[in-house]
């Protein structure tokens, strides 16, 4: 990477050449890195799991409202639903990287276990653990297997390449997880990022595709705070209750699907979380006065 390039440009470029600027699909990468700090990743929401194995450099991670100094081989675990931020010190910063989306992990080979169930991926969970010697060389063995599968040409590498990863999680399981630290500010870092993973869920883009953070609590354990902590910090930083703040922007998105959208109005009341369509009636007609069915009946005369 070029001296003047930033760490999100970087990023940016990586997410192109490797995936033509678009989420992963159905699919897992492996790949190595070596960065020179310092460089600052942002606060960023991806859509793919991610397990890094670094094995040299200092950085600093801010996982959701934790942070924690990493000046030693760690083995990180990140998932959809939590922001992080990286902030490379020295370096440089070399690891192994393999992201994976949720539909690879889910295939029938997998056997339905779910990674939300772990402790590695499951918000609010354990994310960083740090090997020793030992540990570090057979990682780091698992990884270097797991690209050289990703290279060849066997039917059915994928099943196989679920195994490391399994083997992996086994072996960060045996160790003693990091424990993170409450940042200064952390209110206002708690209310800040509860604005960012809410506004990143938009726009639905598919029926198929709903919600996956709904409700208060579901953000407060995607922050790995209690829900209480999370409605003070912000209502204090925006003066408006996080449920508030959920309801105005499930309006907006159900106002935009209902007049741009070819979704039915059951299509959308299931992308947006409500059970039932009668549940989303009811809850749009709180908030705006009419009924879905109203809203889109006014648009259709007026096309």
């Amino acid at each position: 990477m070029a001296p003047h390039e930033s760490l999100v440009d970087f990023y940016r470029t990586y997410l192109a050449s490797h995936f033509g600027g678009e989420p992963l699909a159905d699919q897992i990468h492996v790949y190595t890195s070596a960065l020179t700090g310092p460089h600052l990743l942002p606060y960023q929401k991806r859509d793919f799991y991610k397990i890094a194995l670094l094995t040299a450099g200092t950085s600093q991670l801010h996982y959701a409202s934790r942070s924690l100094t990493i000046t030693q081989p760690a083995l990180v675990f990140s998932n959809p639903l939590v922001p992080y931020a990286w902030e490379k010190e020295t370096g440089p910063n070399t690891g192994i990287y393999c992201a994976f989306t949720e539909a690879f992990w889910h295939s029938a080979a997998a056997g339905g276990r779910l990674l939300a169930d772990s402790s590695l991926f499951r918000p609010g969970g354990q994310p960083v653990y740090f090997p020793d010697e030992a540990q570090l060389a057979f990682l780091q063995q698992l990884f270097r297997q797991l690209m050289a599968e990703s290279a060849s040409g066997y039917s059915h590498k994928q099943e196989v390449q679920r195994n490391y990863l399994q083997l992996i999680m086994h072996e960060a399981l045996k160790m003693q997880p990091a424990t993170f630290v409450a940042p200064r500010n952390a209110a206002g870092r708690i209310a800040a990022l509860f604005v960012t993973l809410l506004e990143e869920q938009f726009p639905l883009v598919s029926p198929a595709r709903p919600l996956r953070l709904r409700t208060p609590h579901d953000y407060a354990a995607a922050l790995a705070v209690h829900v209480n902590h999370l409605n003070r910090a912000v209502r204090a930083a925006t003066g408006l209750t996080t449920t508030a703040h959920l309801a105005g922007r499930l309006v907006r998105e159900a106002t935009a699907l209902l007049h741009h959208s070819q979704w039915s109005i059951a299509e959308i009341a299931d992308g947006l979380g409500f059970t039932y369509p009668t549940y989303f009636s009811e809850f749009f007609k709180k908030h705006t006065g009419s009924t879905p069915l109203q809203v889109r009946q006014r648009e259709r005369k007026m096309v």
